[in-house]
């Protein structure tokens, strides 16, 4: 008994590092930045390239500014920045897509902490703050493929003219995000970070199951309204974040559920057509609460009854 040492938890120890995961994360996320190339062309790469980029930049600077050992070989970085660039328009002029990554960065990773403290999806408050701040160019979408044409022709998003077919929807034969577009790849990525058990299911599939029961009882097509806008995105890469989501079974459970809610809430009642990115900043915030009331009570515990004179 003299070798005996007790420890705090955690006591199991795992080969599953940041690093090891933001590069799963990265290795899913290829299919989309395919498929953003062929359907947007060059521009929409380049855009990723910058926004990731900039992402690192501001990190590292972030970490020499605050007298701290550089994160950036931990990839967090570069998911942050490949997932903005994933949720902007092809044409939105680069200088904006960096203002959104020191956004994303320096503001709500670092100002906070850095990995692990930020109390929302970084991505997801780039992207917010960009369309709040420059709104037109964050809703000028280009037609598929309008690289091909002598010039950029624009139009509406599927959620907004209704008049895309699923084989469209499903292959990225419409506008909006460069990442959103493609549901097929978005699908691929997301079987692959759940066969290599990076994600839980649980939190995609709720989120997507209510966006479509939520669109059925409302009388609107529930395939085309899951298919259509960044639902696919934010369910998969976007609301399965390990910081900003809650760690348990059940916390997950209603983090999907709340975010399909009120993503058809905004879509169907206010004056914006996409609410996948206020719906997932919202239950970001109710994260915490969501795990206490979630928690699980140790083997053994007894829940201590109160008693008067305990608050003396």
């Amino acid at each position: 008994m003299e070798n005996l040492n007790v420890y705090s938890s955690p006591h199991r120890v795992s080969t599953k590092t940041t690093q090891k995961v933001m590069l799963h994360v990265i290795i899913a996320l290829v299919p989309s930045i395919i498929a953003a190339t062929v359907i947007f062309g060059t521009r929409a790469l380049l855009l990723i390239l910058i926004t990731t980029a900039t992402s690192v930049v501001w990190e590292a600077l972030c970490c020499m500014l605050r007298k701290k050992p550089t994160t950036i070989n931990d990839l967090s970085a570069v998911v942050t920045g490949i997932l903005l660039a994933l949720n902007l328009p092809a044409t939105l002029p680069f200088w904006m897509a960096a203002i959104g990554s020191f956004i994303a960065i320096a503001v709500v990773k670092e100002l906070f902490g850095g990995l692990g403290k930020n109390f929302a999806n970084p991505a997801i408050v780039g992207r917010i703050v960009l369309m709040l701040s420059f709104t037109s160019a964050m809703t000028t979408w280009v037609k598929p493929f309008y690289y091909k044409s002598s010039e950029i022709v624009t139009g509406a998003t599927p959620l907004v003219t209704k008049d895309a077919g699923y084989l469209d929807l499903f292959l990225g034969n419409c506008g909006g995000t460069i990442g959103e577009v493609c549901a097929l790849a978005l699908i691929v990525g997301g079987i692959y970070l759940v066969a290599m058990r990076i994600i839980s299911p649980v939190t995609p599939v709720c989120f997507i199951g209510t966006v479509a029961l939520f669109s059925f009882l409302v009388g609107e097509d529930a395939l085309y309204q899951i298919l259509s806008g960044g639902v696919m995105l934010g369910a998969i890469f976007m609301a399965t974040d390990y910081v900003t989501t809650p760690v348990t079974g059940w916390g997950k459970f209603i983090f999907g559920i709340g975010c399909g809610i009120i993503t058809c809430v905004i879509r169907f009642y206010c004056s914006m057509a996409e609410g996948v990115s206020f719906a997932i900043l919202f239950m970001n915030i109710l994260t915490p609460f969501i795990d206490m009331a979630t928690k699980t009570r140790p083997l053994g515990a007894v829940k201590r009854s109160r008693k008067a004179g305990d608050d003396k």
